[in-house]
């Protein structure tokens, strides 16, 4: 299988790496799914790693429709990654109807300019049509597909994805995401499922006062746990 692992931080990209992992989606904010990474965070992942990034393009929580302006970030955080060296870029935009925006084609058409992988992320999760959006996906040159079956978790989600892998495996990359661990994994192995997307973090401390929140480490023995089982 090819094992993705999420991250928002060196610790995390460097144990992916130690693992063999095959990749990093490298985030910031993943308590609300995941952000766009800082610049700095970026620069120092690439430089000091040998694994495959793939960075997170999301500006902001919430939905996944987005302002011309908002656009514009996502445009100006791909370039600036692009030349930063990583290998791919994540991302997705829905129009108002739960349709595939048209604006994806040409940040598509900017990430592969830039000779990067593209992942469309769980923004599919709320899509109001799951095989009119794949085809959409497909169409304009999506290379991967992440999901969690549009359900909570992939475990539940996984007779959807299941379809997703049998009927469109062969034109885009299916990935399951969204609470994959070491008691599952298998499930996904033999379902048809090839690639899986996880985190694997542990807290070290109590929530600090003011909303500051809770200090997260690499959960290492989650990654290997994981790997081990299908191995």
């Amino acid at each position: 299988m090819i094992f993705e692992l999420c991250t928002d931080s060196l610790d995390g990209v460097l144990a992916a790496q130690d693992e063999q992992c095959s990749r990093v989606e490298l985030c910031s904010a993943l308590s609300i799914g995941g952000l766009t990474p800082s610049y700095g965070m970026v620069k120092q992942c690439v430089d000091m790693s040998s694994i495959d990034i793939h960075a997170m393009i999301r500006p902001r929580e919430g939905d996944f429709v987005y302002s011309p302006l908002e656009i514009e970030v996502m445009e100006n955080n791909i370039k600036q990654f692009a030349l930063l060296g990583v290998k791919g870029v994540v991302f997705g935009v829905l129009s108002s109807d739960g349709s595939i925006a048209e604006i994806n084609l040409q940040l598509l058409q900017l990430a592969k300019s830039y000779q990067l992988e593209a992942t469309f992320h769980r923004a599919f999760d709320f899509v109001n049509n799951v095989d009119s959006a794949i085809l959409k996906l497909i169409d304009v040159g999506f290379d991967r597909l992440l999901s969690s079956g549009l359900a909570e978790t992939a475990e539940i989600g996984l007779s959807i994805l299941e379809k997703l892998q049998s009927n469109y495996g062969h034109k885009i990359q299916i990935m399951a995401g969204s609470g994959v661990s070491a008691d599952n994994v298998r499930r996904f192995r033999d379902s048809g499922i090839k690639q899986v997307h996880f985190t694997a973090r542990k807290s070290i401390s109590e929530c600090l006062q003011l909303e500051m929140g809770v200090k997260m480490v690499v959960d290492d023995v989650k990654i290997k746990a994981i790997i081990s089982s299908v191995s």
